[in-house]
Parts: structure tokens; C-alpha cells; sequence
């Protein structure tokens, strides 16, 4: 009878592997089995699928079914079209509550977007930072918002001043 020596495989506890090189040697294999579980999505479902892993080191890794960029911008634009679809919904009659959420989401805006121009300068040095398109049509938008917020503002002004 053959008698098995190795461990085999075996479940292991989700905690973080403290090795460096046990973590790196994990990281190679688990992408590869990520990308593969995509891959197979992808081609069971016709959906474009795309898959970001960013290290503890800094490095980028990613997966498209198409071209990981097109998937992104798509997810963007599908996001930004929910919050403006949010916006226009809830007909919040506090003007000031709608602005200050306004601001949080500006302010989030260039969060993403200092955190981009970091990630840029680290990973092509000595290059200039491409603008974020899609970063402009996220505040065009939310200029949109801005505007529909004033008109609806000064309606509700004049309409005030006309029942005085």
C-alpha cells in the first residue's frame, strides 16, 4: 500500500501570511486562479468581467475579458449615471442637504484623484500625468446637479417674493 508523506491539501486559516515570501508565492498562485475563475465567468455569461489587485507593495495586477480600461470606464459611467439617477429621484426639499452631499462627493473626487496622480508618479517616472476624463464628466455632472439645485432655489425665492 503506498503510504502518503506529503500534507496534501489541506484548508488554511484567512488570516494574513505574516512570511514575505509565503505571501508572494501565495499572491502569483491565487491570481492565476482568480483570473482564471474570470476568464470561465466571462465565457459562461457573455459579461465583461475585470479583475484590479493591488499589492501591499504598490504593484498593480489586472484581468479584463476585454480591455481592463474599457470595463473600468464602463463601470464609471454606470456609477455615475446611479447617482445622478439618485439625485434627480429622492427631490430632497432641503437645498442644503443636497449641497453638502454635493461637496462630499467633490471632495471624494479629488481624493481619488491625488491618490491617482501619487500611483501615476510612482509607476511612470519622469512622465507627465494624463488627465482623468473621466474624472471631468464626474464633475461636469455634478456642475449639472449644481445648477438644477440654484433654478430650483430661485423658483422657490421668486415664488416666496410673489406670494408677499
Amino acid at each position: 500500500m503506498d503510504k502518503r508523506t506529503g500534507k496534501g491539501r489541506q484548508k488554511i486559516e484567512m488570516k494574513l501570511i505574516e512570511d514575505n515570501e509565503a505571501r508572494t508565492v501565495t499572491l502569483s498562485k491565487r491570481k492565476k486562479g482568480l483570473y482564471k475563475k474570470a476568464k470561465e465567468y466571462s465565457t459562461l455569461t457573455g459579461a465583461d468581467v475585470g479583475v484590479v489587485l493591488i499589492t501591499a507593495s504598490g504593484k498593480a495586477h489586472s484581468y479584463g475579458s476585454t480591455s481592463i480600461e474599457k470595463i473600468t470606464n464602463k463601470f464609471l459611467e454606470l456609477k455615475q449615471d446611479d447617482r445622478q439617477s439618485d439625485h434627480d429621484d429622492m427631490g430632497k426639499s432641503d437645498v442644503f442637504e443636497t449641497f453638502e452631499d454635493l461637496r462630499k462627493e467633490v471632495q471624494a473626487l479629488n481624493e481619488k484623484e491625488k491618490e491617482r496622480i501619487l500611483r501615476y508618479k510612482i509607476m511612470h517616472l519622469h512622465s507627465e500625468v494624463p488627465p482623468d476624463k473621466h474624472r471631468l464628466k464626474q464633475l461636469e455632472a455634478i456642475k449639472s446637479w449644481l445648477d438644477k439645485i440654484k433654478k430650483r432655489k430661485e423658483r422657490s425665492c421668486s415664488s416666496q417674493t410673489n406670494q408677499v
